[in-house]
Parts: C-alpha cells; structure tokens; sequence
C-alpha cells in the first residue's frame, strides 16, 4: 500500500457501541462480531471495558473476552478502556498490554463523567504509567471540541491536557468530539495546533455524528494528514448527555468514503457490511450507519427487484 494513502481503522463498537446496549450482549455474539471486524481486515479493535460491572454490567464479561480475542489473533492489537488502576490491573491480568484512558478537557464534564477534577484524573492515569510500565497507554481527550455543559472548549484547554498527559509518557492522543459538536473549520484549527505543538506525538481523532458532520470532519483531518480513525460498526454508541446523538461514526460509512477518496484502509466493505447486518440482527440498539441500507438497495436493484 501507498503509505501517504494508508488509513488505519480503529472500530471501538465492542467498547463504546456495546457500553450503551441495555440488552446484554452474550459472550458469544460478542466474539462473533469481533471476529467478523477482523475478518473484513480490521486490525485494531478496542475490544472491552474494564469498569465496574455495577456502573456498566454490560462489560461484566470484559476478561473473558478479553482472554478469548488474545487466544484466537497473533495480529491483532486489541485495546481496552480502563477508568483506574485496578481496572489497568485487571486488563494487564487478562493479557491486555495496551489501554486507553479518558480525561475530558471541560472541567464540567471531567466531573460529571468521573467525579474527578483534570488534575486528579492525570494523577490517575500517573499512577497506572508507574504501576504497568509495559502496558502501552492512550488518552482519550474527552470533549475536545465541545461541552455539553459549558460550551465550545478552547484550544488552550485542550493542548494544556495533551502537554500534561505527554509530560506523563502516554503513548498517544486522541481527540474526542464525545457529543458530535465538531465542524471543519474547528477541527482544521485544533489539528493545526496540535500539529505544532506536538509534531512526534501520535494523533487519533473519534468523532461522533450528532449533527450528521462525522465524515466532513474525518474528510478534513485525513487531508491535513491524520491516519489514524476511530469509527464503529453500525454507527453504535453515543452520549448520555448528547439527547438524541447517533453515535459514533459509522465504520463501514467512512470505509467506503475513503475508499471513494483513494485511500486505502485494508478493509473489505462486503465482508464488515456483512458484519453490520450481524450487529442489526444481535445487538438490540439502533444502526445509524448508511452503507448498508444503500447495500441491500443495490443488491436489490441489481436482481431487479427495485423500479
């Protein structure tokens, strides 16, 4: 593959899209879908959580799954979400090595979504670097563009926490659009200043798609350069504090802009649309993505069933 056209996908809908499904997903499903991410080529899935089954039962089965994904791929990098030390511990004890931390650049949010302030959330996330040195650790920039409680998020707060977690020895950064407040104009501003203020660190962008502008963000940030891209299956996920977002962006609707676009992700669409309809037929949540019903449309017009 050309390497200025190589995008890498990261589907986090085993994280961030099972986390919001009140119906349990049984372990089974869940590996199934795993798998199927993996088989249409994806090759880095955040694959659970590893929070209190009291705060999110749906992830009370985060080891098991876990040791399971370890077992079946030599490939894979499979990450887990972590909130503290022991849920570090725990993803370390189930042969996890790689683990994402959230801290949100709001204050506002930072409190409402952990009752911590920045500053006690970053001695957290300290204290997980020194315990677990070979445990490769993210930060999720929470709110990076946008806050459901105090607004539109200045830049400065948003470098501020990326200088601070850096400082720590994170492996990576990325940033969030948790309630799909992004534009262009903004994102091509906040990547511009990252871009000069921390050219070596390794950069992701999540976005969700609340106001339908996940992809035009995900178009802006692989032109000025970003080639790593948080999306899920179906366009599962979303934000309690974001009254009606659809969730993240869907993986397969940015699979196949991309691909229209000429770069290259090492996915195939027929195989993770097959996998989407796995999702709508298990998972009882709501799909948001638009491939698929644009890929039933064809298949249909094409054995002429359609006008």
């Amino acid at each position: 593959m050309d390497c200025n056209k190589k995008i890498q996908i990261i589907d986090v809908g085993p994280r961030d899209g099972f986390q919001n499904v009140k119906s349990f997903i049984d372990t089974p499903t869940k590996l199934a879908i795993i798998d199927g991410l993996y088989q249409s080529g994806i090759r880095v899935i955040e694959v659970t959580s590893f929070v209190s089954p009291k705060a999110i039962p749906q992830m009370v089965d985060a080891a098991d799954v876990a040791k399971a994904v370890i077992a079946r791929y030599v490939d894979l990098r499979p990450i887990a979400l972590v909130p503290n030390l022991r849920g570090a511990e725990n993803a370390f004890e189930s042969g996890i090595r790689e683990v994402v931390c959230v801290i949100s650049a709001s204050e506002a949010h930072n409190s409402a979504n952990v009752n911590r302030t920045i500053d006690e959330s970053l001695a957290s996330l300290n204290t997980i670097i020194k315990a677990l040195p070979t445990m490769q650790v993210r930060l999720d920039v929470a709110t990076a563009f946008g806050c459901p409680f105090s607004g539109k998020v200045p830049e400065e707060n948003v470098l501020h926490l990326v200088e601070a977690a850096t400082k720590l020895g994170v492996q990576g950064i990325t940033l969030c659009d948790t309630i799909g407040v992004a534009n262009p104009a903004q994102v091509r501003s906040l990547l511009a200043a990252m871009q000069r203020e921390f050219p070596a660190t390794s950069l992701a962008l999540h976005f969700h798609n609340t106001r339908g502008m996940g992809l035009a963000n995900i178009c802006v940030a692989a032109e000025m350069g970003v080639r790593d891209f948080e999306t899920s299956a179906g366009g599962l996920g979303g934000c309690p504090f974001a009254p009606g977002s659809e969730g993240n962006t869907a993986t397969e609707d940015t699979v196949h802009m991309l691909h229209e676009m000429g770069y290259e992700t090492g996915i195939d669409l027929d195989k993770l649309l097959g996998t989407v309809q796995c999702i709508a037929d298990h998972v009882d949540a709501p799909l948001t993505g638009k491939m698929l019903g644009v890929h039933k449309s064809t298949c249909s017009n094409i054995s002429g069933n359609a006008n």
